[in-house]
């Protein structure tokens, strides 16, 4: 299509700030593109029509740019930019299809995988060949926005690392079905922050609820073709404008309105606000993928391309492409993006989906790369919280332990190990040891504390709770894929009944595991995240990976029964105990050692016979139970007289056999008096049972206990 420009004159304009940024009398727009030769910029009324095409004829730094005076909020807009198709060297420059601004701070529209949005003609198989049909109808358009807001005294609620529980949830998922959620709201940003979701949050006693993506993403056309969609969202468009699928206000703009009140209402309960950022990759896709954006704008520098043949894309993510984190404009894109959501939308931290692709430098993953360079010197990004998924789907790619000293990551090794101990595997108790402890063998070296283990026994990825107790094989047949899709992190657990049943040993055996597991998570040295739902029973039919599933599969059902309660109540007695007790979220690690005077050593471990575990019984997987004695004042807080310290020793026993033991308490100078916490034998919290040291006790099988001194 040939530009054709009028009387509306554009005059030269800045380079910086890149995107469209209105002044209040006008909007300038800034777009990077090392190698094009030409850039047209289109604006569109509420309609989606085309108004008119002008050039940005001046370019600073590889940034062309321009000033419109007159425009304002709510303008539509996108690009066409001019280039050399040369697919085999990476250009797929093509000025027939509008491109979605990198930048855009809001999204109108959705793909209409109709239009002709590839490249090339689709259906040919063959991407060399340029496809010159105009596809601005099916093509979402990028709005102009006001980024004024009144944040009040909105602040930060800078809740410690050591003392956060992290939630991770998906904004439509826990909130499409609530009851008392009005209709009208339900699945957006407006449900997330009601009061009845904010109460329900507040009482579970988690700090942060962490986002599954919110950056605006596709549903891929594969998926829509068979009744699908993307519904976990890690299919990033536009890594500056929140999703306007989760929007009361629709997608004129107002979902940025919408997204910064729902922060301020969370701040306002005391709750953080962690968004799971996918920098890693776009929804292009490899060489067959759709031209929307990067590709179209400046291919050769947004994107990872083979060395030795450029036509491909280097795959470190498994989505057919990998975004191009070496180069200093894609380094500025990312850290911009991060500063935005930090600085306007007052987000609190991050968690990096396949984080270790962006430390790629070449091929190894390099932990003093470019990437954690920006983030560590950058005086905004390096204060917020930063949790990595340390791996990625390339050689070498798995990472855990290995990030930069800022950094917290998801432990999978965490996951593996409790996982595998209250199924009965073969566990050595130093490694469920390290796992309880923080996993100081992973973070103590360099300079990092507990804190920087992310604990979880689930996530959105794979089964939930109730399904990781209740079935021995995945079933993800609803995908459409035969089953073979999703990993095989079964449990198998061996039931004999898959799935619901009305046997009564069974089902309260799979209670007693759900109440293993979060009390696991809940006394670990580290920070416990809880995934949606599991506190409740939620299942997804044994499905565990259910990115494609929009529907009553994935949408918490609020329906709750009578064990779904007693759940409910025992997890939020869980989230009271740690608030309560400063030695289960300790900000260092333990030193084996006594501390400030005490008679007992900060930590200590035991046999169930009272005494202390062996060398040789450390590595023997076969010590089924033991006990783990916290040695008790721990600081709680500094005041103008000094330091205020509280007794606060408890014990921590686990029994992993499928019979029960006798346990006996070592004496040690104290009072030998204990309170009974938690015995996950039953879903009640305290209840004023004691236990004493040199009398023996019964420990059931499988089962933990949690034991404060009186």
């Amino acid at each position: 299509m040939v530009a054709v420009e009028q009387q509306m004159r554009v005059r030269p304009g800045k380079r910086v700030p890149l995107g469209a940024t209105w002044d209040g009398d006008g909007v300038n727009f800034a777009l990077f593109s090392e190698h094009a030769t030409g850039v047209e910029l289109c604006l569109f009324d509420e309609r989606g029509e085309q108004q008119r095409c002008m050039p940005l004829r001046e370019v600073t730094a590889y940034v062309w740019h321009g000033y419109l005076p007159g425009l304002g909020p709510g303008q539509r807009y996108g690009y066409r930019v001019n280039g050399p198709w040369d697919p085999k060297k990476g250009l797929r420059f093509n000025a027939h299809k509008l491109l979605i601004d990198p930048y855009a701070k809001a999204i109108a529209g959705r793909v209409d995988w109709d239009a002709p949005v590839f490249g090339y003609p689709e259906g040919s198989a063959d991407d060399l060949i340029m496809d010159e049909r105009d596809d601005a109808a099916g093509v979402p358009k990028a709005i102009v926005i006001d980024e004024r807001f009144d944040w009040g005294a909105d602040r930060p609620p800078g809740i410690a690392l050591h003392d956060s529980i992290i939630y991770e949830l998906h904004v439509k998922g826990l909130t499409e079905r609530h009851p008392d959620v009005p209709p009208g709201l339900r699945g957006t940003y407006a449900a997330l922050a009601s009061p009845p979701i904010i109460d329900y949050l507040h009482k579970l006693g988690v700090t942060a609820v962490e986002l599954l993506p919110v950056h605006a993403f596709l549903d891929d056309k594969h998926l829509l073709e068979v009744g699908l969609r993307n519904y976990w969202g890690y299919n990033t468009i536009g890594f500056f404008a929140p999703e306007a699928r989760y929007s009361s206000a629709g997608d004129g703009g107002g979902q940025v309105t919408e997204f910064k009140t729902m922060v301020k209402a969370l701040h306002a309960a005391g709750l953080e606000v962690i968004l799971d950022v996918v920098y890693n990759h776009t929804a292009e896709g490899n060489q067959l993928g759709p031209t929307l954006s990067f590709r179209g704008i400046d291919n050769t520098s947004y994107y990872r391309l083979m060395p030795d043949d450029p036509r491909y894309y280097m795959d470190y993510t498994g989505t057919g492409n990998t975004l191009n984190a070496v180069h200093p404009q894609v380094l500025q894109l990312i850290a911009d993006s991060l500063r935005y959501w930090v600085l306007e939308m007052h987000v609190d931290g991050f968690r990096f989906d396949l984080a270790s692709a962006l430390a790629r430098e070449f091929h190894d993953v390099d932990r003093l790369g470019s990437f954690f360079d920006v983030m560590h010197q950058d005086p905004v990004l390096s204060q917020v919280k930063l949790i990595a998924e340390p791996w990625d789907v390339g050689e070498g790619g798995y990472q855990v332990g290995n990030f930069p000293w800022l950094w917290s990551e998801w432990n999978g090794k965490y996951r593996d190990t409790v996982r595998s101990f209250w199924k009965g595997g073969d566990v050595a108790v130093s490694d469920l040891a390290y796992r309880l402890t923080g996993s100081s063998d992973l973070y103590q070296g360099d300079g990092r504390h507990p804190a920087a283990s992310i604990n979880f026994v689930t996530a959105h990825d794979g089964f939930t709770l109730e399904d990781l107790v209740s079935y021995n094989e995945k079933h993800n047949e609803a995908n459409g894929e035969g089953n073979r899709d999703g990993t095989d992190d079964n449990i198998s657990w061996n039931h004999g009944v898959e799935g619901p049943t009305n046997d009564p040993a069974i089902l309260a055996s799979r209670a007693k595991t759900k109440r293993n597991f979060l009390a696991t998570l809940l006394v670990s040295q580290g920070v416990p995240m809880i995934s949606h739902g599991d506190e409740i029973g939620r299942t997804q039919d044994g499905n565990n990976n259910a990115f494609c599933q929009d529907n009553d599969i994935t949408w918490v059902d609020w329906n709750l029964n009578d064990a779904d309660r007693e759940l409910l109540a025992f997890t939020r007695g869980l989230t009271a105990l740690r608030d309560r007790h400063p030695s289960l979220g300790r900000p260092g690690f333990f030193q084996g050692r006594t501390i400030r005077g005490s008679p007992v050593e900060d930590l200590a471990w035991f046999r169930p016979d009272g005494e202390p575990m062996t060398d040789q019984e450390w590595e023997e997987g076969w010590v089924r139970a033991l006990g783990m004695r916290l040695g008790g004042a721990a600081l709680t807080e500094t005041n103008a007289e000094g330091e205020q310290l509280t007794d606060d020793d408890l014990f921590i026993l686990l029994n992993g056999h499928h019979e029960p033991v006798s346990f006996t308490l070592p004496e040690d100078g104290k009072n030998g008096a204990w309170d009974v916490d938690i015995d996950t034998t039953t879903s009640e919290i305290g209840g004023g049972r004691l236990v004493h040291a040199g009398e023996p006790f019964e420990l059931a099988a499988r089962s933990l206990m949690l034991l404060s001194r009186c």
